[in-house]
């Protein structure tokens, strides 16, 4: 009950102040911030023992120890950031008991040299978000407790979107001069159907393209140091604004950095860099990697450091999320033989490499001058 109080007197605390929303940043300022980063490599990163968000983050289930170790295993071949998410519904049950977790997280990031990326909102999965105790996963399904944020009831009733600006405003504001923060990714391909066997949320896109404006303002009205951005994923011609529908303009208007997923052959992935060069921004990959659906640590890496952009990967100790397993798990679950090869994921869950080629790859990309893309 206490907790659930905090979280209304932040929300009306938010809701009576007014919002004075910093600008975007130049193309000056956010070239500046990113020249001052190394070159940026890192993971989607989740836990190997939770099986979402909440698991990862509610207090009967953060395991600072397996953390600990997981990241470990990622500085020690090169990575220096990593994609974390968040859920408004952890706020809203646990405000301060989530910032002392997302600050014990950092604590444990920083040990490690790894600056995180948080994730905000996310349009990806299942629609109806519940807190609590989660179900386990599903055998032989990919990602089978993952939950969108802030799901499809939340999303529809435009009279609850005041706790949403309050999540934002508060979560970015307590840490918007921390140097352990990275970036603030406001929402995850927020113009996904959602996937899954799932049933659609009616009206979805709409619905986003009329928040995520105020999403962005919400976070920049905090003032962060860190930059706002949210990433194109979908479509074949992201240079042209007039090709881009309305949630993707907001993105490509309001993103400080410009940020992408790709899960192609890397000749797409070198197309997609070279459409998005045209914004004058730095860009940022924060999803790649899919080996059977042609998207490698071989094929895009080695570009991704031609080119100069961050490159963080989907998924990297395998445990509950199972992105082992490929997307088409959700119609044809692997409950008998595995995958031939493994889609997502780096390492297996004793921390030794699915396949040692390509963290030798990670490691020596990492260990070469920014810019510089070693041949052997």
């Amino acid at each position: 009950m206490l907790r659930s109080l905090m979280a209304l007197v932040c929300a009306a605390l938010f809701l009576i102040s007014p919002a004075h929303a910093a600008e975007r940043w130049t193309k000056a300022q956010a070239h500046s911030w990113y020249e001052a980063q190394p070159w940026l490599v890192g993971a989607n990163y989740n836990p190997a023992t939770a099986i979402n968000q909440f698991e990862m983050w509610q207090a009967e289930t953060f395991d600072p120890a397996t953390i600990d170790k997981e990241l470990g295993w990622a500085s020690a071949m090169g990575m220096n950031t990593m994609r974390v998410y968040l859920h408004n519904l952890l706020w809203e049950n646990d405000p301060e008991g989530l910032k002392q977790r997302m600050d014990q997280f950092l604590a444990i990031a920083a040990k490690h040299k790894i600056k995180p990326m948080f994730v905000l909102f996310d349009s990806c999965w299942d629609p109806n978000p519940v807190a609590g105790p989660q179900h386990p996963p599903i055998p032989g399904v990919h990602n089978s407790g993952w939950m969108q944020a802030p799901g499809a009831a939340r999303l529809a009733d435009k009279s609850q979107h005041g706790k949403l600006e309050a999540y934002v405003k508060d979560i970015v504001g307590h840490f918007a001069n921390d140097d352990r923060v990275l970036v603030w990714d406001v929402w995850n391909e927020p113009n996904n159907d959602g996937g899954g066997n799932y049933k659609p949320t009616p009206n979805k896109k709409a619905m986003v393209a009329g928040l995520l404006g105020q999403v962005f303002d919400w976070a920049r009205s905090a003032k962060p140091k860190q930059p706002l951005t949210s990433g194109l994923w979908i479509g074949d011609e992201w240079s042209d604004v007039n090709k881009l529908d309305a949630v993707e303009k907001i993105q490509v208007a309001q993103s400080d950095v410009i940020s992408f997923h790709d899960y192609n052959w890397p000749e797409t992935f070198e197309g997609r860099v070279k459409q998005l060069q045209v914004y004058g921004r730095p860009l940022l990959c924060t999803e790649y990697m899919a080996r059977g659906n042609g998207s490698t640590f071989d094929g895009s890496l080695p570009l991704g450091k031609k080119y100069g952009v961050a490159m963080i990967n989907w998924g990297f100790v395998d445990g509950k999320s199972q992105t082992r397993l490929p997307w088409d798990s959700w119609k044809k679950p692997y409950t008998g033989d595995e995958p031939t090869i493994w889609f997502h994921e780096v390492l297996r869950s004793d921390g030794t490499p699915y396949r040692q080629a390509e963290v030798d790859l990670i490691k020596r990309l990492t260990a070469a001058p920014k810019g510089v893309v070693p041949t052997k």
